[in-house]
């Protein structure tokens, strides 16, 4: 059976970029077809300054959250990385084929490091390898496919390299797997700013819709979105993105087309309204469903432990046999030969993160 691993970052709340964008694909397509596990990836969330309890807070909530959407524990597994030290065992591996050079290369690298640098912070080596402990998020379960946005292309491209290297040197071991383009899934931009896409980390609070944003606070924000130029409602992502940006968030809502819905409406204000309503019932279900487990706290433990047991049966088998292949002496309670069968079948990870 197909495997898909997605991941999400506890850095900031969840917003409905996150979900119309991978969230919903998740519930609606993903663990129906396929053996599903979804990851809070919060060793992720450790290569910059951060808050240890904010961290916390952030992945138990994204955590309820995702089980709010709809993920469903009786046919997908829903785990913290932490929790499952496989991840940090092969990221450690994986390290000792990559090269120095090729982690400089990483944009995201050069980008946050900039950041880092530009607020007076130190840059921490953990930002510089992280792209390591993706690709091993990736290939200790065999991923053979990775369905990513532009912005992770390069991270699938090194895994492959460490992937083919690591089975040039040590033997086959890891699958190669590639990178392939969402097939379900909008790509919501940022309301103050509809060139950027609407990220969790982003300090831009009104323009960005977040899952546990009160119906009031949804409105006002989509209210005040930035439109452009000129009183005609046509949906050109090129020359009108803030107005493209409201009409591919109601189309996502709504089960709708841009192009068309464009024709609907002869005001942005009407085109506004509509969109804010429509956003305020689609959240509507996913906070109902919130409340409600953040009432039972002891549940989301018992998912996200059970989670982890059977996460960490899944990668074990491929990072006992990447740590034997290297050189590494198996500990005496080991088995001397593992079932890797795993490893040889079709997996597809969505690594959004």
């Amino acid at each position: 059976m197909t495997r898909v691993f997605s991941g999400v970052k506890p850095t900031g709340h969840l917003t409905l970029g996150n979900y119309l964008g991978a969230m919903r694909q998740w519930v609606t397509v993903d663990q129906h077809r396929a053996e599903s596990l979804f990851c809070i990836v919060d060793l992720h969330a450790l290569t910059v300054d951060h808050d240890p309890a904010r961290v916390r807070r952030l992945s138990r909530q994204a955590a309820t959250l995702l089980l709010a959407a709809g993920l469903d524990p009786e046919l997908c597994t829903v785990f913290v990385q932490s929790h499952v030290d496989e991840h940090a065992r092969l990221s450690y591996v994986l390290e000792c084929v990559a090269t120095d050079g090729e982690m400089r290369r990483m944009i995201q690298y050069k980008e946050k490091a900039a950041r880092e640098r530009a607020r007076g912070g130190s840059v921490r080596l953990s930002l510089l390898t992280y792209p390591v402990l993706m690709a091993a998020d990736i290939l200790a379960y065999g991923a053979g496919e990775v369905p990513v946005g532009d912005d992770q292309a390069q991270h699938v491209e090194l895994t492959r390299d460490l992937a083919a290297r690591f089975n040039q040197r040590y033997g086959y071991t890891f699958v190669v797997p590639r990178a392939t383009l969402p097939k379900v899934g909008a790509r919501v931009m940022n309301l103050q700013d509809p060139l950027s896409k609407m990220g969790k980390s982003d300090d831009s609070g009104p323009g960005i819709v977040y899952l546990l944003d009160e119906p009031d606070v949804v409105r006002k924000k989509v209210m005040r979105a930035v439109t452009d130029s000129g009183q005609e409602v046509v949906y050109d992502r090129e020359a009108r993105p803030g107005l493209a940006n409201l009409l591919e968030i109601l189309a996502s809502c709504t089960g709708g087309n841009p192009s068309e819905l464009s024709g609907v409406y002869e005001s942005y204000g009407a085109l506004k309204r509509d969109t804010a309503e429509a956003v305020v019932e689609v959240l509507r279900p996913v906070q109902e469903r919130h409340k409600e487990l953040c009432a039972d706290p002891g549940y989301v433990e018992e998912v996200l432990r059970d989670g982890a047991e059977r996460a960490r049966a899944m990668a074990r088998p491929t990072v006992d046999a990447a740590y034997r292949a290297i050189g590494l002496l198996p500990a005496a309670s080991d088995p001397v030969a593992v079932d890797t069968g795993a490893v040889d079948s079709g997996i597809v990870l969505n690594a959004a993160r």
